[in-house]
């Protein structure tokens, strides 16, 4: 079991239940030393004072808020502890809100809130489940290593979870800071159903265990080939282009195509006369005796040999893209991570075709 990073009491009212605070999620991130380039040398970082090129002891080290260009007021680390909020022994929920009218960019670090000790479980299971049922989340303020935060509560899998949020105002203004933000644009009724058709026929459950990144992957990799001696290639993939607007509905019939192409095979339709058992058997050409020629061999496997690479790329076309990516990785196909989900679908059967050629 983790070991807790705070503990202390959550309250809603007169409800008051000891509770431990644990770190939710974790870093993968590949980290490296700095090196002096040709040795092995590390390279330290030391605080040095800039006019005088000396190195300044960490005691001797004090704040300084910039005031006007090179004017400083200086802060002494006590003064600061000082008005530091301290830790918190409590978590006071002051009300709840609709989870619905948080917009998700105020969320900003979550941790898992569990019960300290077996005997609170009931009181624990109690707030998890009228908050599951109520779908509110319970807002508090909470300071934990000397800064503030603003916290959320909320029922998630059985458990509290605890999520860190921004304040007001700090959330920047899109407005403010994102340009050519369209105000009035005028859209038909046909590109808009057009494009409401090609979410719904790209819609896919959430599943976070098919998403993971593959830059790390890279990186990873590089290392190893490096440490093995294998030769490095780098490939940075084709360039997306943006869409013309007035190729937007265009655009939009293409990719609406590709999604049929690549969505569930269709039901066969209902079969026509000339598709029954005894049409095709009055087309079919008559035996030429007992041995089959040798033309007729070769044109059997040809036509098993479509059907094969047809049913594969069937096949291929009902995979997400997470799983062709596991498929490339298998096979080894370089610049995967690189690709797009039909790119990859298209390596994939170009491998295919490879393996079926040297086999």
């Amino acid at each position: 079991m983790a070991r807790p990073m705070w503990t202390g009491v959550l309250t809603f009212g007169l409800v008051s239940v000891p509770v431990a605070l644990y770190t939710a999620t974790q870093s993968h991130d590949v980290h490296f030393h700095q090196l002096q380039r040709g040795t092995s040398d590390r390279v330290r970082n030391k605080r040095v004072n800039e006019r005088t090129g000396k190195e300044v002891d960490y005691a001797d080290i004090v704040k300084g808020y910039e005031v006007t260009e090179g004017e400083y007021v200086v802060v002494e680390p006590d003064e600061l502890e000082q008005i530091s909020p301290g830790r918190s022994r409590t978590i006071d929920i002051a009300g709840f809100v609709d989870l619905a009218d948080v917009d998700p960019i105020f969320f900003d670090k979550t941790y898992y809130l569990g019960p300290r000790g077996r005997e609170y479980q009931k009181v624990y299971a109690l707030l998890v489940e009228a908050l599951e049922h109520a779908g509110k989340a319970g807002l508090a303020m909470f300071a934990m290593r000397g800064k503030e935060y603003l916290t959320a509560v909320r029922s998630e899998g059985g458990l509290l979870e605890l999520h860190t949020m921004h304040f007001a105002d700090e959330v920047r203004d899109p407005h403010s800071e994102v340009g050519d933000l369209p105000e009035k644009v005028k859209l038909s009724p046909q590109e808009v159903k057009t494009a409401e058709q090609l979410i719904g026929m790209l819609a896919i459950e959430w599943k976070p265990d098919e998403w993971h990144d593959t830059y790390e992957e890279q990186v990873k990799k590089l290392v190893q080939d490096k440490l093995a001696g294998r030769e490095i290639a780098v490939s940075a993939g084709p360039a997306p282009e943006a869409t013309n607007v007035i190729d937007l509905m265009d655009a939009l019939r293409r990719s609406l195509e590709t999604a049929h192409k690549d969505g569930p095979a269709e039901q066969p339709s209902k079969t026509r006369p000339d598709q029954t058992p005894a049409a095709r058997a009055s087309r079919s050409p008559k035996p030429t005796g007992g041995k089959k020629s040798t033309a007729t061999k070769a044109s059997t496997a040809a036509k098993t040999t479509k059907r094969a690479s047809a049913t594969g790329k069937q096949q291929l076309s009902q995979l997400t893209k997470a799983e062709l990516y596991k498929r490339a990785t298998d096979l080894d196909i370089p610049h995967r991570s690189t690709m797009t989900r039909d790119e990859l679908q298209h390596a994939l059967e170009q491998a295919g075709r490879s393996q079926r050629a040297a086999s």
